[in-house]
């Protein structure tokens, strides 16, 4: 197997050896100087089918330059107050590494409503937060920990999460088709914590859906998760909602401020980062949403959003709000 392996990756780079400008520099921004570890990661998006994995990078390439992602990374939110409400209702922050030197990053997806700005902002910041992450992040962590590290580790926190997230899901679905079309397997594992009974019933009818590939990829553990999370990270990696087991609170912090902050270190980092690039690259920054060309979701992303607004639907139908949403243990994929 490993023999045929490489035979596939040999193919796939020979295809990619003559790319002529923009994309081969576009191609360079993709991989950050490791191409192999770029074109590993499209063929198991695809199976390792060289053809539909050539497609899916070459498509992904001409995206990236017909809508300037490039230089996204010189395009700050501006005002800093729409950038602040923006983190505010897109709760996601890094808060540390692995054992391994993966990024950690913590989302709350219960408590963000994505409701103070237009789907462009959002879009824009988590483009913005991908880009980040594969030219500054991974590069400095592969230097700090001696080895290619071209991955993340992702922790879910599901609490707060409601029937009102049906209003959600449509740009949930838009965000996870730039990811799955454009940066594949950039994270190893997710995490789910905190999952109260919504998400308990969503993922009984989602999981049948997923990939194989992907189903081994999540895992979702009993309340904060806190212990099984210890085996991978140390505690100052832990995100805040997970270090006090049962709280059931993703506003407590250990050190004041929480990764989803714009006070956060790492927020301020990536703001003054792209403030920075903007001025070395001379953009002129205006007050408007960078607007990027959603590619269309695939066939069984469009099923699993149907069948989460299915759910949702039924569950509003049968009155469930009314039941107390406690946090349950759920058995793992």
């Amino acid at each position: 197997m490993a023999a045929a392996s490489e035979e596939v990756i040999k193919q796939f780079a020979a295809l990619m050896e003559h790319l002529e400008e923009p994309l081969k520099t576009t191609f360079q921004n993709v991989h950050q100087g490791y191409p192999r570890g770029t074109l590993v990661r499209f063929l198991k998006a695809r199976e390792w089918s060289v053809p539909k994995a050539h497609k899916m990078l070459m498509d992904c390439l001409n995206w990236r330059i017909q809508n300037e992602i490039d230089s996204v990374l010189a395009k700050p939110i501006v005002p800093s107050d729409l950038y602040k409400s923006i983190r505010d209702t897109l709760l996601v922050g890094l808060t540390g590494y692995s054992k391994q030197g993966q990024p950690v990053y913590a989302f709350g997806v219960g408590l963000s409503t994505m409701d103070k700005a237009s789907v462009n902002y959002y879009v824009q910041s988590h483009i913005q937060m991908n880009e980040y992450r594969d030219r500054v992040v991974l590069p400095a962590a592969s230097k700090k920990f001696g080895r290619q590290i071209n991955t993340c580790l992702k922790v879910m926190d599901m609490t707060g999460l409601k029937l009102s997230a049906l209003s959600q899901v449509k740009m949930l679905t838009m965000i996870t088709t730039v990811d799955d079309l454009n940066y594949p397997e950039k994270t190893e594992t997710y995490y789910i914590v905190n999952a109260p009974y919504v998400f308990s019933a969503c993922w009984k009818a989602v999981k049948p859906l997923l990939q194989e590939r992907t189903k081994k990829k999540i895992q979702v553990l009993h309340g904060s998760g806190r212990d099984e999370l210890l085996k991978v990270m140390d505690y100052a990696s832990l995100p805040h909602f997970c270090k006090r087991e049962g709280s059931g609170s993703s506003s407590d912090s250990f050190d004041g401020v929480d990764c989803y902050s714009y006070d956060h270190p790492f927020h301020q980092q990536l703001y003054n980062y792209m403030k920075q690039q903007a001025v070395k690259q001379h953009v002129v920054v205006k007050q408007d949403s960078f607007h990027v060309d959603l590619p269309t979701p695939e066939l069984q992303e469009v099923k699993m959003a149907e069948t989460i607004e299915s759910e949702l639907h039924n569950m509003r139908g049968h009155n469930v709000l009314s039941h107390q949403f406690n946090i349950i243990k759920i058995e793992g994929p």
